[in-house]
């Protein structure tokens, strides 16, 4: 977390120092940056001020970045099923729209089939998808480095 904190604080002061149309935003960015992690570390966690920033701006600007993917994969999901009828297709839309029933809230209360099917969907499929993801990326890494290892690639030209 740091490390991608120093990396956005290093690129977004190169932006203000050079300028240019957006240098105003990453000036506010930084000094957004600074002023809520400064007083995160004085204050401590659990002080109401950063309690405060993380309730009125952190989560309003997480449920909004939540409610644009929701719109882009039902709009993807569409999209996929009018270019290409296949059976993915198919099962892409209706479990995009189970796990969007199933995590909205309605006046009605909830609808306990909609929260189990999408809380097992998310458990068992996606956790699936997860792990095989994480095994081709750990599979294709062991490839790379013994074709490196045995001489076969030379990744630096050497």
């Amino acid at each position: 977390l740091l490390v991608g904190l120093v990396n956005l604080l290093r690129v977004h002061l190169n932006k203000v120092r050079d300028g240019g149309a957006t240098a105003f935003y990453s000036f506010v960015l930084v000094v957004g940056m600074i002023a809520t992690f400064g007083l995160g570390m004085f204050f401590g966690p659990d002080h109401p001020i950063p309690l405060w920033i993380f309730n009125n701006i952190q989560i309003p600007v997480e449920t909004a970045l939540m409610a644009i993917l929701a719109v882009s994969l039902a709009y993807a999901s569409a999209r996929l099923l009018h270019r290409r009828a296949t059976v993915f297709a198919v099962v892409f839309l209706v479990t995009t729209l189970f796990v969007l029933l199933g995590t909205g809230s309605y006046p009605w209360g909830e609808i306990t089939l909609l929260v189990e099917l999408k809380s097992w969907i998310s458990r068992v499929p996606a956790t699936a998808g997860a792990r095989g993801i994480l095994l081709g990326v750990a599979l294709g890494t062991i490839a790379t480095g013994l074709r490196v290892l045995m001489g076969v690639d030379r990744p630096y030209g050497g």
